[in-house]
């Protein structure tokens, strides 16, 4: 199996000991976004909405990156600290997919890297690989 790292300056580098994302075997694993803005690597500090559209922002830049588009993505989790941001979710989402919507869990957590508020991973599947 040949594995690929998954690398683009359009979405915020790694701050740790991962990847972008790895592709393989036609999948393609995204590693949880965060809303960092990919140029300076700051924080978005404004509304949860703003936060929400920048972390799929950076899935979109990744997706595009492996060969994909988000329509490729079929499993996102969502790691939120306020539960009561849940709707905004939905709401961004919306602008973002198109139905099928991928599979999706929301998980609430009592942390996320940075102090964020939220936090999204996703697997993509590609047709030809």
């Amino acid at each position: 199996m040949k594995r690929e790292v998954i690398r683009t300056n359009q979405a915020p580098l790694a701050i740790g000991t991962y990847s972008q994302a790895i592709k393989i075997n036609g999948m393609v694993f995204i590693s949880g976004q965060i809303p960092l803005e990919p140029q300076t690597m700051t924080l978005i500090d404004g509304e949860i909405d703003e936060q929400i559209i920048q972390v799929f922002s950076n899935l979109k830049a990744i997706a595009f990156a492996a060969g994909g588009d988000l329509s490729a993505i079929v499993k996102l989790t969502v790691f939120l600290t306020n539960l009561d941001d849940f709707e905004a979710v939905n709401k961004v989402m919306a602008v973002f997919f198109e139905t099928p919507f991928p599979a999706r869990a929301v998980v609430g957590v009592a942390a996320l890297p940075k102090g964020v508020s939220i936090e999204v991973d996703a697997v993509m599947a590609l047709a030809d690989d």
